[in-house]
């Protein structure tokens, strides 16, 4: 597996590879992946890049609170065998988030641990997605205390490294959440007082690995949390 990675800025976003097939960027928190509604939410990490790479195309998202790494495409022939290896689980992602209270591995290993809860859009209270027995799509989250942390507690929560199977919305805060640990600073699934911990979403993308679109060798991507 390589590990590669360089980093240059576009539009205050940090290029991490560039080669012919695609672009890996560092998404900070606050920057909409995509544009939004409106005039006012234009201002996206598409956007900046497609003002210097007009040929890259979105191949998967980051919430607009969430930092960290995503790939674009350089072309459409790209974005589709790139978009192909996602929903084929070939391309695999981790994040380090920041939960609110004490979370314990009942492992004494700290092996992996799952959340197995389907997920569904909650129409009425959109963005919001919910846990629905009925209406939810499988949806699946492993999670392990953060392996370089030796304390894994913070003075405001629990490090944590979260591994999502699947990619539904909002899976990771949802199903933090629905254990009773929703994610320091979470605008929409935490507490007033857990959201006041920290003014920004303490969840940040920061390894992703993938075959390369050309290829087939696996690549991957480190990102420094910020936090």
């Amino acid at each position: 597996m390589s590990n590669l990675s360089h980093s240059t800025s576009v539009g205050e976003v940090s290029l991490v590879y560039e080669d012919e097939a695609l672009l890996v960027f560092d998404k900070p928190s606050g920057l909409l992946a995509v544009p939004g509604r409106g005039p006012e939410n234009q201002d996206c990490l598409s956007a900046r890049v497609q003002a210097r790479w007009p040929e890259a195309l979105i191949v998967h998202r980051l919430d607009m609170a969430t930092s960290g790494l995503m790939v674009m495409a350089r072309g459409i022939d790209m974005q589709r065998r790139l978009s192909s290896s996602f929903e084929k689980r070939r391309s695999h992602k981790r994040y380090v988030a920041v939960v609110a209270g004490e979370l314990r591995n009942p492992d004494a290993d700290n092996g992996w641990q799952a959340i197995d809860l389907p997920l569904t859009i909650d129409w009425l209270n959109r963005p919001r997605s919910i846990v629905h027995a009925k209406l939810g799509k499988p949806s699946l989250t492993r999670w392990r205390l953060h392996p370089q942390d030796p304390g894994h507690h913070t003075d405001i929560g629990t490090r944590l490294e979260l591994e999502p199977v699947t990619g539904r919305t909002h899976q990771l805060r949802v199903h933090l959440q629905a254990i009773g640990h929703p994610i320091v600073g979470d605008p929409l699934y935490a507490s007033e007082a857990q959201r006041a911990l920290s003014d920004r979403l303490l969840l940040h993308a920061t390894w992703l690995s993938l075959p390369h679109p050309i290829t087939d060798n696996l690549i991957a991507f480190e990102s420094p949390c910020p936090f």
